[in-house]
Parts: C-alpha cells; sequence; structure tokens
C-alpha cells in the first residue's frame, strides 16, 4: 500500500505524554476529590492549576527545557503536583529518596546538574549539609507542609509563595517529541555510585495506562498512597490515578495504625506497597488494625514475597496482585494476572501461583527467559535458569552520561535485568533470585528465594534472608539471617535449621541463623549486600 500522501498532522498524531490525564481529569471532574492529606482537600481543578502555576513560576526563575528539577520530600500534595508541574516546563523531574544520606543526595544534585531543589521542612537539615558540596547552587524552594513536625528552612522561596508567582493560566504544553525525557530516578546504588535512569513521556504515558488498566482504576478508585512517590515515580501511579479521576490518598508515614485508619476513614480501594510494608500490616498490634469495610486491592514488588505473606494479606481481606519490575522499567514490567480457577484454589495453591512474577505488563512489549550467553529462550519446563529479559516502550532511554552500563544493560537487543528466573509451562516467569544472589555450594546452585519460603512459612519468623557464607569445603553455603515474631518463646538456630532440613535437600538447608532486625533499602528490600559484608 503507498500511503506516503496521507501526511502526519496535529489532527491524527499527538506526542503520547501523562501530562494530558491531569487536563483532562481537571476537565471532566473540575470539583472531585483529587487530593486529600490530612485536612486539606484539593480538586482536580485546583490540582491542574497549581500545576499550571508551579510549571510558570519555574520558567520565572529561569529553569528551561531539558534542565533537571530535584524534589526532596515524602508522599505529600506538592510532590504529586511536582509530577506535572515539572514536566509542564518542560523540565525533567529528579524525585530523591528521602532516606539517603547527604553525600548521597549531594552526588545525585552534582551528576543531575540540577537547576532547582524543592525541599520538604523536614529534610532541611540533610539537604543543606548535601548542598554544600554543590559548585552551582540550584534555585532552592522551602516545602512546609502542614503535618511536618518541624519548619525548618534551607533558606528559599516558600512553595506556596512560589506558586503565586505563577500564571494559572500556563497552556498545556505536551513535549514537540514524546521521547524527551520527563524524569530521572537514581538506582539504590549498592555496589557504588547510583545511576541516573532516564524515562520519557512515551513510557510514562503508556506505563501508567497499563497500570489504570491491570489494577482495574475508575473514576471511584481512592488510591492510598503507601509506595513512595520517589521510587520509580510511584510506579507511575502518580499518572495513573489521575488519568482515571481517582482520588489520591497523600501518607506522610507509612504506619500500620495510619494505614488502616486511612482505608477506614477515606474509602480506600487501592494501594501499592513492598513486601515489609505487608509483612508490617500483618505482624500490627492488634489496637493498630481495624477490619476492612471493603475488600482492597494491593500491588506488590520490589522484591519477591513469600507465599506465607500473601496468604496473610489475603486472610486479612486484602487482594494481592504481584507486580515484578525495576527502576529502568518505570517500575512494573510484569504482573500474576489472574487465571480462570485462581480463586477456587485453595489459600496455599492460590498464594503460591500468585507469588510467581507472572506475564508481561499490558504495555510492555515482551518480558522473557533467555539464556544470556546465548541469547536464546530457555525451556518452558520450570526448572531450566536463564536471565529475566524485556523490551519495548517501557524500558527506560538509558542511564545518564553512563555509556558503558547502558552498552551491558541493552546488549543483544534485550534490557538485562540481572535477575535469574524460570519459564513456566502456562508461560508466568517465577524470580529464582538475583544473578549476584544464588549461592553456589560444591557446584550446587541454590536459590535464596527458594530457601526463604520455607523459613517465612515458620511460624516463628517474621522476616527473613539468606544470603552466602564462605566456606572452606564447599566454597559457600546458605547463611540465613532472621527476624523472629515477638513473643515469649523465640525459635532457636537448631529448630529453624530442622525445620528447613524437613523441608529442602538437606545441602539447601543454611548452616547457621543470625536472629535480629535486617537492614533494608528505603523501598523495603532486604540489604543483602550488607548481609553478606557482615559475613566477611
Amino acid at each position: 500500500m503507498d500511503d506516503g500522501d496521507l501526511p502526519r498532522l496535529s489532527a491524527n498524531h499527538v506526542p503520547l505524554s501523562p501530562l494530558s490525564f491531569l487536563a483532562r481529569a481537571a476537565r471532566i471532574y473540575p470539583h472531585r476529590t483529587a487530593v486529600i492529606h490530612g485536612a486539606r482537600r484539593i480538586t482536580y481543578a485546583q490540582m491542574a492549576e497549581r500545576a499550571q502555576r508551579l510549571a510558570s513560576a519555574l520558567a520565572q526563575a529561569g529553569i528551561r527545557p531539558g534542565d533537571v528539577v530535584a524534589i526532596l520530600a515524602p508522599n505529600t500534595p506538592e510532590m504529586l503536583e511536582a509530577h506535572y508541574g515539572v514536566p509542564l516546563a518542560g523540565a525533567v523531574l529528579c524525585t530523591i529518596n528521602i532516606r539517603l544520606d547527604a553525600a548521597s543526595i549531594g552526588f545525585i544534585l552534582r551528576h543531575s546538574h540540577a537547576r532547582a531543589f524543592l525541599v520538604d521542612s523536614e529534610w532541611a537539615p540533610i539537604a543543606r549539609v548535601a548542598l554544600a558540596d554543590v559548585p552551582d547552587p540550584p534555585v532552592l524552594i522551602d516545602i512546609v507542609d502542614s503535618e511536618a513536625p518541624g519548619p525548618e528552612r534551607i533558606g528559599g522561596t516558600e512553595y506556596e509563595a512560589f506558586l503565586e508567582t505563577g500564571d494559572p493560566a500556563t497552556p498545556w504544553r505536551l513535549p514537540a517529541d514524546e521521547w524527551e525525557a520527563i524524569s530521572l530516578s537514581y538506582t539504590s546504588g549498592t555496589t557504588g555510585d547510583p545511576k541516573g535512569v532516564v524515562a520519557h513521556h512515551r513510557g510514562a504515558y503508556l506505563n501508567a495506562s497499563g497500570n489504570a488498566l491491570a489494577f482495574s482504576l475508575t473514576p471511584r478508585s481512592v488510591y492510598l498512597w503507601t509506595l513512595p512517590m520517589f521510587h520509580c515515580n510511584g510506579w507511575t501511579y502518580t499518572w495513573a490515578v489521575t488519568l482515571q479521576g481517582g482520588t489520591h490518598v497523600c501518607l506522610r508515614r507509612v504506619e500500620a495504625g495510619a494505614i488502616f485508619a486511612a482505608i477506614a476513614e477515606h474509602g480506600v480501594t487501592h494501594m501499592c506497597a513492598a513486601p515489609v510494608v505487608l509483612t508490617m500490616l500483618i505482624h500490627a498490634p492488634a489496637e493498630k488494625k481495624r477490619p476492612l469495610p471493603h475488600q482492597v486491592a494491593i500491588a506488590t514488588g520490589g522484591a519477591a514475597p513469600p507465599s506465607t505473606v500473601i496468604a496473610g494479606m489475603e486472610a486479612m481481606g486484602f487482594a494481592v496482585t504481584h507486580l515484578y519490575g525495576l527502576t529502568e522499567c518505570y517500575g512494573p514490567a510484569t504482573i500474576c494476572l489472574w487465571q480462570p480457577g485462581l480463586d477456587e484454589m485453595p489459600l496455599p495453591e492460590k498464594s503460591a501461583f500468585i507469588a510467581r512474577q507472572g506475564v508481561n505488563h499490558p504495555m510492555l512489549e515482551e518480558a522473557a527467559v533467555l539464556d544470556p550467553a546465548t541469547m536464546a529462550p530457555v525451556p518452558a519446563d520450570g526448572t531450566t535458569l536463564g536471565e529475566v529479559m524485556l523490551r519495548g516502550n517501557t524500558v527506560m532511554k538509558g542511564y545518564l552520561r553512563n555509556p558503558k552500563a547502558n552498552a551491558a544493560a541493552f546488549a543483544g537487543g534485550w534490557f538485562h535485568t540481572g535477575d535469574l528466573g524460570v519459564m513456566h509451562p502456562d508461560g508466568y516467569i517465577e524470580v529464582k533470585d538475583r544473578a549476584k544472589d544464588i549461592v553456589i555450594s560444591g557446584g550446587e546452585n541454590i536459590s535464596t528465594l527458594e530457601v526463604e519460603e520455607v523459613l517465612y512459612a515458620h511460624p516463628g519468623v517474621m522476616e527473613a534472608a539468606v544470603v552466602a557464607a564462605p566456606d572452606e569445603k564447599w566454597g559457600e553455603v546458605p547463611h540465613a539471617f532472621v527476624t523472629p515474631v515477638d513473643g515469649a518463646n523465640p525459635p532457636t538456630e537448631a529448630e529453624i535449621i530442622a525445620w528447613c532440613r524437613d523441608r529442602l535437600a538437606h545441602f539447601k538447608a543454611p548452616k547457621r541463623i543470625t536472629f535480629g532486625p535486617l537492614p533494608k533499602t528505603s523501598t523495603g528490600k532486604i540489604q543483602k549486600f550488607e548481609l553478606r559484608q557482615r559475613l566477611r
């Protein structure tokens, strides 16, 4: 077919950008509550106007298209507004992990060349230290939240006063090219400096749309912000909830009592959280728990949730959806989709199925398990290990100023996740371990996730992590770190080891157990690299 005379026009082609979601929501639901934060209520019309004012004020402050605007804040309305106002100015939003130290924050400000820096008052002291090593100080904007514990400032313009300088009639500028960067997120940097992941408008639009579809968001949805907005832009739910005209309920601190209270008081229907938060809810003191007024959909990911944790959440009335992904793919890349007959399965079997990472997310082209040496698919037998790889429009543009890392990440035409997994006969992926976490004992591969699954099934175990310990005879052996359930009779090392040996091949059972709290990243992942360092 010769269609060369059919031009691309403004009538038949518009660049994809999640900015259009807020413009649409403000037009359709102007008086609907868009944001709840403590006593504050913000309608969609007000949210749109505040984003327009922010975009205008940034431009007047000298921020130009392509400049980076950083923000250090928890889940507040200002953080949500930045996801629209910053890209509306043509700038790139850099959300900084609030649990980082000053040195790491300083590195991000320097590496990103941030031209503006919005800081919540609670983090003003650490931001001030971080800025001391930034040679070209950015424009500073102080966020003073009514729910914050203190009124400290970094010495910039107060956020509300800054908005007042902006024009509420700022037009809704979509990018000229949907490949333009919309955000810059930094990885955790457990083995060196963090890498800057550059995301584009097209990927943000598509991943948010996929989230709205896969998580069944509707205009009636009330979404509780338990997942940090600084993490992969809140897995793009910052945009997905707005796409459907749902209500964002901001939560400054992730605490069990506050979560149960918000569900009861605001009619929360949806939320996302790392497995560590699920564990916290399951083991919350009885006085902090409240009966759910209805079933609440909760999506979890970031680390593989043990099936016992899924079962515990389902027993409390939550409907668990398991997602898998990375910062490099806008958060969710696969989803363990419902199948006919799943609801009729006994809870242990159902939970074991939901614990799989699943199939490609609606807007991801393909998720596969490949042999990294040959790039051929591994047999779909549920046992042959390969590397989980992704390709599609919801994979990052690349790492900022890091060509070596980009070459490795995109080798062979796929994005390499670094996760080892298997492909089941039904086409569902199951991650078995990070490539760096696998234990090789006497030439045998031991999946730490398999051992952890058994540990979590012990009634006296609240959290567990398994890493490789050096061993003169076997090279390395499994070593378990365990946080016991609070109680008068915690399990002993011998009891835990015997429990594992009764349920695993003996060479897979941990040889030693260390009891105590587990170190975690800001997104709830257990820091296995730190546990390995302890053993060394």
